[in-house]
């Protein structure tokens, strides 16, 4: 995929190796790498793939090999879990004195 020079894009790189990785992080920490992803402007044409240089939005340089065009913000706080809803419903209950949900 063919990426122009000015497009929003996301890098990639392994910063510690899992052997590079500090001894006191837990045992499953230890078994894989530590990576790195930004997103930014690419600085110069290129194909997912090759090693490139993007300027992010608060105007550092940062070099990686480039993984994504156009990357949006995947976040989120997990599923929905009804145990929570009920405890707040319980919590607005006893200290609003009634059902305040909408």
């Amino acid at each position: 995929m063919k990426i122009n020079k000015g497009d929003w894009v996301q890098v990639y790189n392994v910063l510690l190796k899992p052997e590079e990785r500090a001894p006191q992080v837990p045992e499953d920490t230890k078994k894989v790498p530590f990576e790195m992803r930004v997103n930014g402007y690419a600085q110069k044409n290129a194909e997912i793939g090759e090693t490139i240089s993007i300027k992010t939005l608060s105007g550092r340089i940062v070099e990686g090999r480039l993984v994504r065009r156009f990357p949006s913000y995947e976040l989120s706080f997990g599923n929905h879990v009804q145990e929570v809803s009920q405890i707040s419903q319980g919590l607005k209950t006893f200290l609003f004195g009634g059902n305040n949900c909408g």
